[in-house]
């Protein structure tokens, strides 16, 4: 299979703008086996990367290394830090997401504390969310950017060692390459805190097209386009955050999947979606559990995170409204049936 990928340095914007915006389309995959080094090899060389399919290399070891992950909000259970190592432990889950702005509270002796507790009950940390608004104005990503380093530091004294955001798919006014530019800027100043502290840092795209077409200022949104501007910013800890809804609604294989590593995905999200509406109408905001319809492969999705040994969280974020209103208890155990049975039909 065919992929091309840039680095991104344009000497020509309107070159450049042409090229972000139109080779995404070109959805043929290269193993990235150093990412960073490889798309400036190919650069230089002004070739293509040329590879054989992938889909049946990893088949007869394929096996689980990831974990089922609690992340509280995604499903909507609110109780207290501590209760939420309570409720992961009493429903099966195997990581807790980590509250950077609550352990960042906590006094050197309390941390321990608590973190000993996760770890009694056979816990590890999932990936925390990103305390910086890196989206909005340049006054308040400095005021975010200015705290990031208490957060990151309290992540590291935690034991916790994956972080993870969001990559919103347009601008309300600035075009592509003006929008790629400023987030390499901005992506590159959080990433390099975050690496300072042992912590690797994923970016989800968002496929949903509904989303991109927003305004006439489409951004990044599938994985080829993130692999791009992962490489612009050129950091060794930053990563993808993979998640099975985007990955559907970019019309994503498992082979694409495969063209990246362990090291190359920090946390998955794992979702499914209604029944009887197109991929390309598909919202955002309503999705279904892991397994829950089987519109989107999960069974493909989570075959090739085994392939390429994924050993972080894996996690629910169906934004599910009957979800959203249940109590604290049936959502967790709803929330880790769920992902138990999407690993079942993957038979992994």
């Amino acid at each position: 299979m065919i992929g091309l990928l840039f680095s991104g340095k344009l000497p020509d914007p309107i070159k450049g703008i042409e090229l972000l915006r139109n080779r995404h389309i070109n959805q043929d995959k290269i193993i990235m086996k150093s990412r960073r080094t490889l798309l400036k090899q190919s650069l230089a060389a002004g070739l293509p990367l040329v590879f054989a399919p992938t889909s049946n290399l990893f088949a007869q070891e394929r096996k689980r290394k990831f974990t089922i992950d609690l992340t509280p909000g995604a499903v909507g259970i609110k109780a207290d830090p501590r209760e939420m190592i309570g409720i992961a432990h009493q429903h099966g889950f195997e990581s807790l997401q980590p509250n950077s702005g609550f352990l960042a509270s906590l006094d050197d002796g309390q941390r321990k504390e608590f973190t000993a507790e996760l770890s009694e009950k056979n816990l590890k940390w999932g990936a925390a969310g990103l305390s910086v608004d890196f989206r909005d104005t340049e006054e308040k990503f400095r005021e975010g950017l200015a705290e990031l380093p208490k957060h990151a530091a309290a992540l590291k004294a935690a034991g916790a060692t994956r972080a993870g955001t969001w990559i919103k798919p347009f601008h309300e006014s600035l075009h592509y390459l003006a929008n790629f530019r400023q987030h390499v800027s901005r992506l590159r100043e959080i990433t390099k805190i975050y690496n300072d502290h042992g912590i690797r840092f994923g970016l989800e795209y968002v496929g949903t097209k509904d989303l991109w077409t927003k305004t006439n200022h489409s951004f990044v949104h599938t994985m080829a386009e993130t692999k791009e501007l992962i490489a612009e910013v050129d950091q060794p800890n930053l990563g993808f955050v993979l998640d099975s809804w985007h990955w559907y609604t970019a019309g994503e294989t498992a082979d694409d999947i495969r063209t990246l590593t362990n090291d190359d995905v920090v946390v998955c999200d794992l979702n499914d979606a209604p029944k009887g509406i197109p991929v390309e109408e598909q919202l955002d905001n309503q999705r279904e559990l892991p397994a829950a319809t089987g519109v989107i492969d999960i069974k493909s999705f989570l075959e090739a995170l085994a392939d390429i040994g994924f050993d972080g969280p894996v996690r629910a974020e169906p934004f599910n409204k009957p979800l959203n209103e249940l109590e604290n208890d049936p959502a967790a155990k709803a929330t880790a049936d769920a992902i138990r049975k999407a690993i079942e039909v993957a038979g992994l």
